[in-house]
């Protein structure tokens, strides 16, 4: 699956570049003459028919990216094996998508050196379309180019360029990244071809996955003579040629798990000597200083290790752990904005809780005083009635003792009166227990509003204990935040020491090979 991602992006640059129109379509015949292409730079045997089977319903007109993936991974990318020469193929697009997109006139580099960068950006993009290259990125891979040219990092000359990316868009296409490093921003006080010989070094190390290289002397199987060679280190073996350009290798050392390298003493006349056991031979080196050999050592150790444990070349597994680390930061921001969301309708629905609750004690306030307005005036309203009542009672006695002694006769009537007057005492009294009942029910309603004030202040004391919980949560929260920004510190501080000390290897090793260029002039 890595194998068919890392071929994708190169394929989806010479897809572009065929879209003129940027249509997102391209015609069917420039797709028949891609797809040749690409069948022969992978040696896949090409179907001339697979392509028009395949879009036989379709007209003569031009097939989108979605359309033609489906023939690309059935045709194509499921017969590919990793048996083809992986420059050819990126050369093969590079030439058709570079003739569109570069604009050689304007840069300081070579075509050549616009390729290299081309491809370590397929290398370093995400895996997303179109494909971009993030400002972590873009960082990492100005740093490798400044330490392989011999300077040193200006951290505040990247802030700046950083701000100014950031503003726009916080990343790059391959053209854009092709561009920084063409016209020399970060490169000042550098010549032409020590730039071009920093972009070599970082192209053999992240695309070749050239580990370590370097002359050191082979002693030889058959006649048992010393020869001085060029060596070059990737993760499973270690090429040697007659000089540094390449131009003829002399042979191959196979490394695997079961693969050790251990130093040896003196002997011979030569010094610094190691011994490299591979399960097909045994091979004696000598480097030029102890330096050097310890430094091979520590690199094919390396080397065996991983291939050991089955994982990949360092800067491979640092691609992915970058990549991993930005999608947990991811992950975890859009966690973090989801709970913040959360809180925030959790802290809403309180809120409108609330309102509702004071709206219907409100109410409640209201409704009781309209029924204690109506208590008072039921209450006024018979007492104005009991005092008539009493006053006319007293009238109608005073009117009785006047006509008793007048009046014998009218006794029966006034008996009769006096009993309807203690009916209407007794219909007072009735009106009295009335008011008391009323009386009775006024305070059973004063108990309802202490009871519900009382379950305010407890609504109130929940919402403060939930909005302390809230804080808590922030809180905690923001020292999450914190703790990753430490990490993150400590991260790149590592890296930065690890850059450092590479960069102070690299320098011996450049006055190595000017010691060693000097003695050979002198020899």
């Amino acid at each position: 699956m890595a194998l068919r991602d890392e071929l994708l992006k190169s394929i989806w640059h010479a897809f572009t570049a065929l879209d003129v129109d940027k249509s997102g379509k391209v015609s069917k015949s420039q797709l028949k003459v891609l797809s040749h292409n690409l069948c022969t730079v992978m040696k896949i045997p090409h179907d001339p028919v697979a392509l028009e089977e395949h879009f036989k319903d379709d007209d003569e007109g031009p097939v989108s990216n979605q359309g033609y993936m489906p023939y690309l991974n059935k045709f194509i990318l499921d017969k590919v094996k990793d048996n083809f020469d992986r420059q050819d193929f990126n050369k093969m697009c590079w030439t058709l998508c570079s003739r569109k997109n570069l604009e050689q006139s304007q840069l300081l580099i070579s075509n050549d050196d616009a390729f290299k960068i081309w491809c370590i950006f397929n290398f370093l993009s995400e895996d997303r379309y179109p494909l971009n290259i993030v400002t972590e990125e873009i960082e990492y891979f100005l740093r490798k180019l400044t330490e392989a040219m011999g300077g040193s990092w200006v951290e505040e000359r990247f802030e700046d360029y950083k701000l100014q990316l950031d503003s726009r868009q916080q990343c790059l296409n391959a053209w854009e990244l092709i561009t920084v490093v063409g016209s020399g921003h970060f490169s000042k006080g550098m010549d032409r071809q020590t730039l071009s010989m920093g972009i070599n070094e970082v192209y053999q190390e992240l695309i070749l996955d050239v580990l370590k290289q370097g002359y050191m002397m082979k002693k030889g199987h058959k006649r048992k003579n010393w020869t001085e060679r060029w060596f070059r280190l990737k993760l499973n073996s270690i090429s040697y040629y007659v000089g540094e350009d390449l131009a003829e290798k002399k042979g191959n050392i196979f490394l695997d798990g079961n693969c050790t390298v251990e130093p040896l003493q003196d002997k011979e006349g030569k010094k610094c000597l190691f011994l490299i056991r591979s399960s097909l031979k045994t091979f004696e080196i000598s480097a030029s200083d102890k330096k050097k050999k310890q430094e091979w050592i520590q690199a094919i150790q390396t080397c065996v290790t991983l291939l050991r444990q089955g994982r990949p070349a360092p800067h491979r597994e640092a691609r992915q752990k970058r990549r991993e680390l930005r999608l947990r930061q991811q992950a975890e921001q859009e966690e973090l904005e989801l709970r913040m969301r959360e809180l925030q309708t959790a802290n809403e629905a309180k809120q409108l809780e609330l309102e509702n609750m004071r709206k219907a004690l409100e109410e409640a306030a209201a409704n009781a005083a309209e029924e204690e307005k109506r208590r008072l005036q039921t209450q006024t309203e018979l007492q104005d009635r009991y005092r008539m009542d009493l006053e006319r009672e007293k009238m109608v006695r005073q009117q009785m003792e006047e006509q008793v002694a007048q009046k014998s006769t009218e006794l029966e009537q006034y008996l009769q009166r006096v009993r309807e007057l203690e009916d209407m005492y007794r219909q007072l009294e009735d009106a009295l227990d009335d008011e008391k009942r009323a009386r009775q029910d006024e305070e059973a309603v004063r108990k309802l509003q202490a009871r519900l004030l009382e379950e305010e202040a407890m609504k109130r004391a929940e919402l403060e204990q939930i909005h302390l919980r809230q804080q808590r949560a922030i809180s905690e929260t923001e020292a999450e935040k914190q703790e990753l920004e430490r990490e993150r510190l400590a991260k790149e501080s590592a890296l930065h020491a690890a850059m450092t000390q590479l960069e102070h290897l690299e320098q011996e090793r450049q006055g190595a090979l000017e010691q060693y260029q000097v003695r050979r002039d002198r020899s």
